[in-house]
């Protein structure tokens, strides 16, 4: 799986990776959704139509909606390009 874009937030990193065509969102080495798009991914994780993730400070399961990530890709740090 090869790590394509970056957003940090407050309780750590968030990324986009493709493997077998597919982009999956990782938080915490753990896979959050799987996606066709990197611009579909961004929206889902944006609005918080994934998981809740554990925040690492609190022990608290939090929406993602709440962290302000961008849906906009070109607000992520792209990496691995």
């Amino acid at each position: 799986m090869r790590k394509l874009y970056v957003f940090q937030t407050r309780i750590g990193p968030f990324y986009i990776a493709k493997d077998l065509g597919r982009y999956h969102l990782i938080f915490d080495d753990e896979i959050l959704g799987s996606y066709g798009s990197a611009r579909v991914a961004a929206d889902d994780l944006a609005r918080g139509h994934t998981p809740g993730v554990r925040d690492p400070s609190s022990n608290d399961y939090i929406s993602t909606k709440d962290l302000g990530i961008p849906a906009d890709l070109l607000k992520w740090k792209p990496i691995g390009f």
